[in-house]
């Protein structure tokens, strides 16, 4: 959506294309997703079919265009991402998909691992975000890229089709990111700090970059590392054995040693019995299931030689991810057009428009009596999933009202719902509120009157999933309605990669 869309009629209207999504049934979109991340970079291209369904517009077809070449990641020095070496790919990659800049409606821009890290990783964001009514710039922290994953990979899909409980396991450059799946949604993630280039090499085996957890590990394998000098296989199948070996403590969950609890980036797995399916995803899985036998001068090949052979012993059946290393990526994103009702409160009107705003959709219980307290730690964890809980950028919070709209129940679930948002409301950002019904208003006025919430936007009739960004544009003069553009993340069917194929051991 380009930044100079007309407003006339409550029309929204893609000006690069002159198209109004009012008055067409059926949308052709051209999408890009790009990931770049600490141990490779690529890009898939992608037609979106969308159909109108009242006013939401609803995906009806993908078909993968272009999956580009995969680039190591480049690097200028050890803390810095070359971005001349990263957009001279990016633009061959468009022209070997005969595809411009300028022929784009929308993109997700994702940066994940070690490389969100990087001292320029921002300005790698904006390389992309100067079209930024079409792009939607991600920088993925650890819980994010766990769930993108394990969305991406098709586990949460998988699990909520079999009933199984699926475990999916996204071994990267730098992390490793678990997700346990059951039921059709995440029950629970974590990351550690173990990927296939914490140690990387030339093509004479001599070692040109060691993360901090590449030194941990040789330590406790018993080798020396040094930069230039040379990584024999023997030592290298060393490091791999000993990451292997704490991935697996990982991946079991519940009470593991001192030294593996270290090594996590986010709180390891609940003690549970052990998954029925195991999928790998993430650019190891790429020698996992025998997709590659390029070489990248990492440990990627041994670890999936030490992970498969851990696997062996482990009852769980082992399966394809629909998607391997373009997990995270694939579907790039969609737009979709809603417009919220008359009962609404925006306080004051100027907060309007909002763009790119992500949407979180804690699971809310809305029993007889709500407990604000169970509110709060629900929006919380609903944050701390997308790795927003600092603050840094505003937040909408979507809600699925049920029952009636009594003062109690009315102030309860308000005061759980600031308290819950009160790290980004205290920097300053607007308590967003989007809901599905027709309370908007209520809970509006109720936050502004009641808990004295000076600048608020509460929005209402509106369909909003987890990984959705919302833009929410000025009222109508002539309904008192206000245009809401979504943009979301739209994760690969078994169309538009390999069908899981079940694998045994």
């Amino acid at each position: 959506m380009a930044d100079d869309e007309e407003e006339q009629g409550g029309r929204i209207f893609f000006s690069n294309i002159g198209r109004s999504m009012e008055v067409e049934d059926e949308i052709v979109l051209v999408s890009v997703g790009i990931d770049i991340g600490s141990s490779t970079s690529h890009l898939a291209f992608s037609r979106i079919v969308l159909e109108r369904l009242d006013t939401r517009y609803m995906v009806v077809e993908r078909t993968l265009l272009h999956q580009s070449d995969v680039l190591l990641t480049p690097y200028r020095g050890e803390d810095e991402i070359d971005a001349d070496v990263l957009g001279a790919f990016i633009k061959a990659q468009y022209d070997a998909a005969g595809i411009t800049p300028e022929t784009i409606d929308t993109g997700a821009l994702i940066l994940t691992g070690v490389a969100v890290r990087r001292s320029n990783a921002r300005a790698i964001g904006e390389i992309f975000s100067e079209q930024t009514g079409k792009f939607v710039v991600v920088s993925a922290g650890d819980g994010l890229e766990t769930t993108l994953a394990a969305f991406g990979s098709g586990a949460v899909a998988r699990s909520g089709e079999t009933g199984a409980t699926v475990l999916n396991v996204d071994i990267g450059g730098g992390t490793s990111k678990l997700a346990r799946c059951a039921n059709g949604a995440i029950r629970n993630i974590s990351a550690i700090d173990i990927g296939a280039r914490i140690v990387a090499f030339d093509a004479d085996r001599r070692i040109t970059r060691i993360e901090e957890a590449g030194r941990y590990f040789a330590h406790r394998a018993g080798i020396v590392l040094e930069r230039g000098s040379v990584l024999s296989q023997r030592d290298a199948r060393k490091l791999a054995a000993c990451m292997v070996d704490q991935l697996f403590e990982a991946m079991t969950g519940g009470e593991m040693p001192k030294e593996t609890l270290d090594l996590h980036r986010l709180p390891p797995l609940p003690s549970a019995p052990a998954p029925d399916i195991v999928t790998i995803s993430g650019g190891v899985s790429e020698f996992f299931y025998g997709e590659t036998q390029e070489e990248f001068s990492d440990l990627g090949p041994l670890l999936a030689e030490a992970l498969r052979e851990k696997l062996r012993q482990w009852p769980p059946r082992l399966e394809r991810p629909a998607q391997g290393i373009r997990a995270t990526v694939v579907g790039a994103s969609q737009y979709t057009v809603q417009v919220s009702g008359s009962t609404i409160f925006v306080h004051p009107l100027s907060l309007l428009p909002v763009k790119n705003v992500p949407v979180i959709k804690p699971e809310l219980s809305f029993d007889e009596v709500i407990d604000p307290s169970d509110v709060a730690a629900k929006v919380k964890a609903g944050l701390a999933r997308l790795d927003l809980a600092a603050g840094e950028s505003p937040v909408a919070l979507c809600y699925e009202w049920q029952g009636s709209a009594s003062y109690r129940r009315l102030d309860d679930f308000c005061r759980g719902v600031i308290d819950g948002l009160s790290d980004v409301l205290g920097k300053g950002h607007p308590l967003i509120l989007v809901g599905d019904g027709d309370v908007g208003g209520l809970v509006g006025m109720h936050c502004k009157a009641e808990a004295g919430v000076a600048n608020l936007v509460s929005i209402d009739g509106i369909k909003l999933d987890e990984f959705d960004f919302i833009d929410i544009g000025g009222m109508l003069e002539t309904s008192g309605a206000v245009p809401v553009v979504i943009k979301s993340l739209v994760f690969p069917t078994k169309e538009l990669g390999r069908a899981g194929m079940a694998e045994r051991n």
